[in-house]
């Protein structure tokens, strides 16, 4: 068994997004997953993007957004809702709600994502 304190959680931001790290390569010994909080910001946006190697579910939480699709598409996803990315699906996301937007991101074959975000706390 693994116990991850809230303490121990780290805070990976950009401007306007935090994705908190539940579970990862650096906190876990899981090999086979990553999971995240991710909070956007009114008017915030996660630019579109592909993982090579890796799918992401994504459940919303809080909030209204639309996702930022292949070819300039774009779809509603709100609370509620899930969405299932697979390898190399291009994806990212607008807060274009009146509210915070969260979801948790499930992640597999994990991801070390510090890559992305300029900021860790």
């Amino acid at each position: 068994m693994e116990f991850i304190s809230k303490d121990s959680i780290v805070a990976l931001s950009n401007p306007g997004v935090v994705s908190r790290q539940l579970l990862n390569p650096d906190n876990s010994g899981s090999t086979r997953v990553t999971i995240t909080e991710v909070h956007l910001e009114v008017g915030a946006s996660q630019p579109r993007h592909t993982h090579d190697a890796s799918e992401q579910i994504w459940y919303a939480t809080k909030g209204t957004g639309k996702l930022l699709l292949a070819d300039d598409t774009t779809k509603a996803f709100r609370a509620g809702d899930v969405v299932r990315f697979a390898d190399k699906d291009v994806h990212g996301l607008l807060n274009d709600g009146d509210e915070e937007f969260v979801y948790v991101s499930v992640t597999a074959p994990p991801i070390h994502f510090g890559y992305a975000y300029q900021d860790k706390k």
